[in-house]
């Protein structure tokens, strides 16, 4: 294989497995197209999970964060780890592309997370091409955009906000640095650099279609060189050009996959609520207990994820109660079971790739956003692509166990959601054809291979 290849790509993601999986998988496009692709990951993420020299036709290779020895929980803060991690990653990119230049197969583009925008200037400094793959969706990218540019001005204090080629929001639907002025400054300020030095940048990659955010996408290509290259969801769920690729093949958690597919085996088709806030969300005691009793009163089948951490919280009768009727985990292949046919709805924290898995498996969802670019892609869940519905909080900020059983019920069973499915089945035909020959992110991930090949030559 390794002489057939056309040229070299290094795929440089923020260190998270919400991060790591999008690249990971257009990596495996990128070497369907007759690319070379090496996957970056931390140190530390490499030692703990005892990574090798590839994952199937990905290979791997690590650069440092700073923290090579217990990873970001010894960091102190977001802006302490975000600091080493420019300094020693910068460094070790660097060293990553030289060691490469002395090998048959230099490094002909790096393809960063914007996160991470030095590694823009490490490319350039060696004449390298360079192309940021943005992981959430295009609405979310031109508000950060418009806020680093000087278009948005902060703090917001109008009860809605116009962007041109974005919907009219609300204060609860922009992102929760915007709206919670002052939290997380570290990240907050991460997420405007992504733009700092994109006047540089050859082309801005979206792990988005076309036909799903048309409007945003014509708006943004405006101002910077933009290709829509999603989703990057494994093929066998959407074209199926790709051979054995199911799964994404990294996790960050232990995964025990046979307690969910062997629970979920028997299940009716549609009659599973599936439960799921990723891997960083963290629902207090109040939540979960409020969440517990929402989707045991729903009386429908439920496959909960929820991190050992999590379940201590959960109410002391809970477990001992559920019989058949549920089923908890700290982890679950989350692919395969949005693909199950026995799950009907996905309660989701709306986290970009939840959502654009559901979308592209045709998925309605309850939308419970928690903190992030949540917020703004569940208002694009309920009022835009109409697959799912918002649930609302109380005046504590709690979403009460009445409102969730109330939002699954309808998504499950009412005439709104019926129409959701039909939205749902919409959208996941579009994302087949996207990704499909000819289709809109086809064509363009052709256009990426393309400029890089001539950039080498």
């Amino acid at each position: 294989m390794e002489e057939s290849w056309k040229g070299h790509v290094l795929l440089v993601p923020y260190p998270g497995q919400g991060h790591i999986n999008p690249m990971m998988q257009f990596s495996r496009r990128l070497i369907s197209k007759g690319l070379k692709a090496t996957l970056v990951t931390s140190i530390f993420i490499a030692k703990s999970m005892k990574l090798g020299s590839s994952i199937g036709p990905v290979h791997l290779d690590v650069i440092s964060d700073g923290f090579d020895e217990e990873g970001f929980p010894t960091s102190g803060s977001s802006e302490l780890y975000l600091e080493k991690l420019e300094a020693a990653g910068s460094k070790t990119l660097a060293e990553l592309i030289v060691r490469y230049r002395s090998t048959p197969y230099p490094i002909d583009c790096v393809i960063y997370e914007p996160f991470l925008h030095w590694a823009l200037d490490v490319a350039k400094d060696f004449g390298v091409m360079g192309a940021a793959f943005f992981t959430q969706p295009c609405v979310v990218d031109y508000i950060y955009y418009n806020i680093q540019h000087g278009l948005l001005s902060l703090p917001i204090t109008s009860a809605t906000v116009s962007i041109p080629g974005l919907p009219l929001l609300e204060s609860r639907d922009m992102p929760s640095f915007i709206n919670v002025p002052g939290s997380y400054p570290g990240y907050f300020k991460m997420l405007l650099d992504q733009f700092s030095n994109t006047d540089k940048v050859d082309y801005i990659l979206i792990n988005t279609f076309y036909k799903l955010e048309a409007e945003a996408v014509d708006t943004i290509s405006k101002v910077c060189p933009t290709l829509t290259i999603g989703p990057t969801v494994p093929s066998r769920y959407l074209d199926k050009r790709i051979e054995d690729d199911d799964y994404y093949n990294l996790d960050l958690f232990t995964l025990h996959a046979s307690i969910s597919t062997n629970w979920i085996s028997n299940k009716p088709p549609r009659s599973v609520v599936y439960v799921a806030f990723g891997s960083i969300s963290n629902l207090c005691e109040k939540q979960i207990e409020e969440l517990s009793w929402g989707l045991k009163n729903s009386n429908y089948y439920f496959l909960w994820v929820i991190r050992e951490s999590g379940q201590i919280n959960l109410p002391k009768t809970f477990m001992e109660d559920l019989g058949e009727k549920g089923c908890v985990v700290g982890w679950s292949p989350q692919v395969r079971m949005l693909a199950n046919e026995a799950v009907g709805c996905f309660l989701t924290h709306c986290g970009w790739n939840s959502t654009i898995e559901a979308l592209s498996l045709g998925m309605t969802m309850v939308a419970m956003p928690q903190w992030t670019d949540q917020p703004p892609n569940a208002k694009l869940v309920e009022d835009v692509w109409k697959v799912g519905i918002r649930v609302k909080v109380d005046e504590e900020g709690i979403v009460p166990r009445d409102e969730i059983e109330c939002c699954i019920k309808e998504v499950m069973e009412g005439e709104k959601g019926e129409e959701m499915k039909k939205n749902a089945k919409k959208w996941r035909e579009l994302a087949i054809e996207a990704v499909s020959e000819g289709g809109s992110s086809d064509k363009n991930i052709d256009e990426l291979v393309s400029k890089i090949l001539k950039f080498k030559n």
